[in-house]
C-alpha cells in the first residue's frame, strides 16, 4: 500500500504538524506563568521550581537525536502518534501530580514527548513538501510555534485566575487528541527505506553531552557563568560532545558502519549554514523573548496575561515577514533573503534598545513588530535551505540536528543575555541608605526590588530600580543587535545564494522503495 500525501491533503497535513507544535509550545510557556501557584499548591522550594524547568529542558535536549533515529527506522508518523499520546499523558499527570517529585517526574515524560514532535514535525516538512514550497510551509510552522508565546501566557494567566491550577495543563490534553486525530488521518506514513543501525554510543555520548551544555547554561544564567555548578556540566558536555563527533567519524570511516549522524550532510553549505543561521536566529530572538515579559510586568505593571497580549505584534510581525520569504528567495536568493531578514531583525532590536521608561506601547509595538518581520523572514530562508538537502533517509536525524542547535542556542542565548542584563542593572543601581538584606534584594532582580520599594513605600526608589531595569534590558538588546549583525555577515559569507534542489518530495512505499508524492 502506498502512503501518500498530495494537491492540498498536504496542506491540512501540515494542520495536523501544526496542532502538534501548539501542544509543546503552550506547554513551555504557560508553565513560567504558573510557577508561583506550583509553589503553593505543591509545597514546592525555590530549587523544585527550577527543577519544574530544568527536567523538561535536559530530557527535550537528550531525547532530540534518538527521537530522529527512531523516526527514520520505525516511521515518522509512529513516532509522532506516540509522542502525541505521551504528551497527553504526561500532562494529565503534571494536573494530577501531588508532590514535587511526581510532578518532576511528569515533566520528564513531556520532554521526552516534546522531542519526539518537535523533531518529527520538521522533519515532515522536509517530506511532506517541496523545495519551491517548503518556505511557506516552515512559515506556518514558525507561526505556531510563535502564536504558543503569547496564548500561553493569556490562556494560562486567565485559568489561574479563574479556575484550579491543575487546567492550565489539562488544556494540553485536547489539543494533543485532535492532534493524534489529524495526524492519523492526514499525515501519510515515512521512513528511511532501508532502517539505519542502531548506534548505542553516539546515543548516549550525544544525548549525555546535549543535557550536560543545555544544564551547565543553565545554571550560567541563574548563577553566573564562573560557578562551578555552570563550568563543571558544561566541561563535561562539551567533552561528551567532542567523544561523540569522534566516535561517528569512526563509524563513517569503518566499513559498514552506521553512525548516527550522517557527517556528509555537513559537507553541505546550505545544510551546515542553514543551521548555524538557525540557532544564530535563536540567540538574537531570546533578547526580545527573554526580556520583554519582565519589562511588561516589572515596568508597565501589566499582568501575565497583559504580557501575553502585548506580544502579539511579535507575531503578526512574523506572519508578515513569512508571506513573501518563498518568492524573495526565487527572486534573490538564499543568501541574499537571509541577509535581508537579519538586517530587519537587527534594525528591529536596536530601536527596541532606545527604549525609555516614558517609552509608550505604540513604540513597543512598532518595534517588536519589526523584530518579528525579520525573524519570520529569516527562519523561514535558513530553515528551507537546511530542509532542502534532507532525503527521506535523512530526514528524521537531519531535523533533530536543526532542533538540537535551537534548544541548546535558547538556553544559551538566555544566560549571555541574563548575564548582560543583570549587569547592566545592578551597576545602574543607587542603593544608598538600605540595609544589607534589601541591597542584596534589589540586585537579585526587577522584582525584588520592587518588593522592597512597595515595603519602604519609596517612589524614588521604586523608579531608580525600573530606570535600571530598562538600562539593562537596553544592553541586552544592543547584545542581540551583535548576533543579529552575526548572522548577516554569515549568511553573506557562507550561505548559497540558491540550495541545491531536491529530488523532490518522496514518500515510503512500506516494505520497499519509494516514489515521489
Amino acid at each position: 500500500m502506498l502512503m501518500k500525501a498530495t494537491g492540498t491533503r498536504r496542506w491540512w497535513a501540515l494542520g495536523g504538524v501544526t496542532l502538534a507544535v501548539l501542544a509543546v509550545g503552550m506547554d513551555l510557556t504557560v508553565l513560567s506563568v504558573a510557577l508561583p501557584t506550583l509553589a503553593g499548591a505543591l509545597k514546592a522550594s525555590e530549587s523544585d521550581l527550577q527543577w519544574f524547568s530544568s527536567g523538561y529542558a535536559l530530557v527535550l535536549a537528550a531525547a532530540m537525536l534518538p527521537a530522529g533515529l527512531l523516526g527514520d527506522r520505525y516511521g515518522r508518523k509512529k513516532v509522532m502518534l506516540c509522542s502525541l499520546a505521551l504528551f497527553a499523558t504526561g500532562s494529565l499527570a503534571c494536573a494530577y501530580a501531588r508532590s514535587p517529585a511526581q510532578f518532576i517526574v511528569a515533566r520528564a515524560v513531556l520532554g521526552l514527548a516534546g522531542a519526539g514532535l518537535v523533531v518529527m514535525a520538521v522533519s515532515a516538512l522536509a517530506v511532506l513538501f517541496s523545495e519551491q514550497e517548503r518556505p511557506k510551509a516552515i512559515g506556518i510552522w514558525a507561526a505556531a510555534n510563535m502564536v504558543a508565546f503569547p496564548i500561553g501566557p493569556i490562556l494560562g494567566g486567565w485559568l489561574l485566575s479563574h479556575y484550579w491550577w491543575g487546567w492550565v495543563f489539562l488544556m494540553n490534553v485536547p489539543v494533543s487528541l485532535l492532534g493524534f486525530v489529524a495526524v492519523a488521518a492526514l499525515v501519510p506514513e515515512s521512513a528511511a527505506a532501508v532502517r539505519p543501525g542502531i548506534d548505542g554510543t553516539g546515543m548516549l555520548s550525544s544525548s549525555a553531552g546535549l543535557m550536560g551544555v543545555t544544564y551547565g547554561l543553565i545554571q550560567a544564567g541563574q548563577r553566573g557563568w564562573g560557578s562551578v555548578g555552570a563550568l563543571v556540566p558544561l566541561l563535561i558536555g562539551l567533552t561528551a560532545v567532542g567523544v561523540f563527533l569522534w566516535w561517528e567519524h569512526l563509524l563513517e570511516r569503518r566499513p559498514g558502519g552506521q553512525p548516527l549522524v550522517d557527517l556528509s550532510l555537513f559537507r553541505s553549505p546550505s545544510f551546515t549554514w542553514g543551521v548555524i543561521l538557525f540557532a544564530v536566529l535563536t540567540l538574537a530572538l531570546v533578547g526580545l523573548l527573554f526580556t520583554m515579559p519582565q519589562y511588561f510586568q516589572a515596568v508597565m505593571g501589566t499582568s501575565p496575561e497583559g504580557s501575553g497580549l502585548r506580544l502579539m505584534p511579535v507575531v503578526g510581525g512574523m506572519l508578515v515577514g513569512l508571506v513573501p520569504a518563498a518568492r524573495l528567495v526565487k527572486a534573490i536568493g538564499a543568501k541574499f533573503a537571509a541577509a535581508a531578514g537579519f538586517v530587519v531583525l537587527g534594525t528591529g532590536l536596536a530601536i527596541a534598545s532606545t527604549t525609555t521608561l516614558s517609552s509608550g506601547e505604540g513604540f513597543i509595538a512598532a518595534c517588536t513588530a519589526i523584530v518579528g518581520m525579520g525573524a519570520g523572514l529569516t527562519m523561514a530562508t535558513v530553515a528551507s535551505a537546511a530542509l532542502a538537502e534532507l532525503s527521506v533517509e535523512k530526514a528524521g536525524v537531519g531535523s533533530a540536528v536543526l532542533q538540537a542547535l535551537k534548544t541548546t542556542g535558547a538556553p544559551l542565548g538566555s544566560a549571555i543575555l541574563g548575564s548582560a542584563l543583570i549587569s547592566a542593572y545592578v551597576g545602574r543601581l543607587r542603593l544608598g541608605g538600605l540595609s544589607s538584606v534589601d541591597a542584596h534584594n534589589v540586585r537579585q532582580s526587577v522584582f525584588g526590588g520592587i518588593a522592597v520599594a512597595h515595603a519602604l513605600r519609596s517612589p524614588a526608589l521604586l523608579t531608580s530600580v525600573r530606570a535600571a531595569f530598562v538600562h539593562g534590558t537596553d544592553i541586552a538588546f544592543l547584545v542581540s543587535v551583535g548576533f543579529a549583525l552575526i548572522g548577516l555577515a554569515l549568511s553573506l559569507f557562507f550561505l548559497p545564494a540558491h540550495a541545491r534542489a531536491t529530488a523532490g518530495t518522496e514518500e515510503v512505499i512500506p516494505g520497499g522503495g519509494r516514489v515521489a508524492a
